[in-house]
């Protein structure tokens, strides 16, 4: 079977996308992907078997909206070339196209007109994500005008993924029917995210967050609260990894309240670096907004990927959150209160035994909530698509030769 993946982002750091292309390969699958470039890059590589087409560059510094859409208007542009040859309009069985943004699926209308079929998969729910990013009302014109690209999306799409249940039922309640939506929750893969028996050798109590820096993160949140802790605790230091457009006022945020030396900033790892870096950690924080709607629905992966290498997780008491995780398992603390998250901090700094309890009790949870138990939920649907598509194909053929 051939499939391709096409998304706005960068595959090698991607791990929803880097589990899919793995399941596939695992069962001898051809799989291509289309994304972005970093500097330095090449144009086309082959990554674990899988062949990686870097059609445009792109550095995570966008300021506006207008600039963000002109630069993901280009890539669909590109996208759309890229299926338009004719080598690529019938190569693939499945197309499975990944937002941000959901229009993206446009770039397959040659070889969906050919009888291929294509998944939309959402990661963010982009109403939410862009009201929330450019902090616009829910009912502004750009925020109605991005639901009804949902429609249309949803509509091409011959099937919807969407990364939680709580987007599912919204999604359910404004474009798609119950049968063609499927819940897939970002999970762990293990062979990047596993315990260390032995941790490096260092002094000190280390905090730690990995990901996207956008307001909705909370990071100002997280650093005031390690302002808080830093006079008491000369031993605690703060780790921050990751890229995006709060990074300017995260560091002077940090500069202002005289943290540097004992905050530091990390670029951007990729997934194989990540995982050991973040076992490294003695205590990681989530520190989430609720004020946005977006925030406060939006499952963070790195929840279960720091329960995955034997560390504890302060979280921000979020919806989704709070559906999907319990006391038991991570520590939740009251969103956008600086002071409350420093006491949580505090709490779990204090009590190693506490610590060991909740890495316990994740292990278990980690047992029942997988990717290896629901990677064949996603083959599944792959195969019942290209099922249809190959029926597609001979159906045309027939009619070729009836001709």
């Amino acid at each position: 079977m051939n499939v391709c993946m096409l998304t706005y982002s960068f595959y090698e750091s991607d791990t929803r996308i880097l589990q899919y292309t793995s399941a596939l390969i695992e069962r001898g699958d051809s799989v291509d992907v289309v994304s972005l470039r970093r500097d330095g890059a090449p144009a086309f590589e082959v990554h674990d078997g899988v062949r990686v087409f870097h059609v445009q560059k792109r550095s995570v510094n966008e300021r506006g909206k207008f600039g963000y859409l002109r630069r993901i208007l280009v890539f669909l542009l590109r996208a759309f070339l890229f299926f338009s040859r004719p080598s690529n309009i019938r190569r693939y069985d499945v197309i499975h196209v990944h937002n941000v943004p959901d229009f993206l699926v446009f770039a397959t209308l040659l070889p969906k007109m050919f009888g291929k079929k294509v998944i939309l998969d959402i990661h963010d729910i982009l109403p939410e994500f862009y009201a929330s990013k450019f902090r616009l009302p829910a009912d502004s014109v750009t925020v109605r005008m991005l639901k009804l690209c949902e429609r249309l999306s949803t509509a091409l799409a011959d099937h919807v993924i969407i990364a939680n249940d709580l987007w599912r039922e919204r999604l359910i309640g404004r474009a798609v029917t119950p049968d063609k939506v499927t819940t897939i929750r970002n999970y762990p893969d293990p062979g990047f995210f596993a315990t260390r028996q032995q941790r490096a050798t260092r002094s000190g109590f280390l905090l730690m967050y990995p990901g996207s820096l956008n307001s909705h993160q909370g990071l100002d949140i997280a650093i005031r609260a390690f302002a808080r802790l830093a006079p008491e605790m000369p031993e605690l230091n703060f780790h921050i990894y990751g890229e995006g457009p709060a990074l300017r006022e995260l560091r002077a945020l940090r500069d202002e309240l005289g943290l540097g030396g004992r905050l530091e900033f990390f670029g951007f790892l990729p997934v194989k670096e990540i995982g050991n870096r973040m076992a490294q950690a003695d205590l990681a924080v989530v520190p989430k907004r609720v004020s946005t709607g977006f925030g406060n629905e939006a499952a963070s992966t790195k929840i279960m990927e720091f329960m995955s290498v034997g560390v504890p997780v302060v979280v921000s008491r979020t919806r989704i959150d709070s559906l999907e995780y319990g006391e038991a398992v991570v520590h939740f603390a009251e969103p956008e209160n600086d002071a409350a998250l420093a006491e949580a901090i505090r709490t779990l700094k204090n009590d190693a035994a506490y610590r060991e309890q909740l890495v316990k009790n994740a292990f278990v949870y980690l047992d029942h909530h997988n990717w290896a138990k629901r990677k064949y939920d996603y083959l599944g649907i792959v195969d019942s698509l290209a099922d249809h598509a190959r029926q597609n194909s001979k159906r045309e053929a027939h009619a070729q030769v009836q001709n």
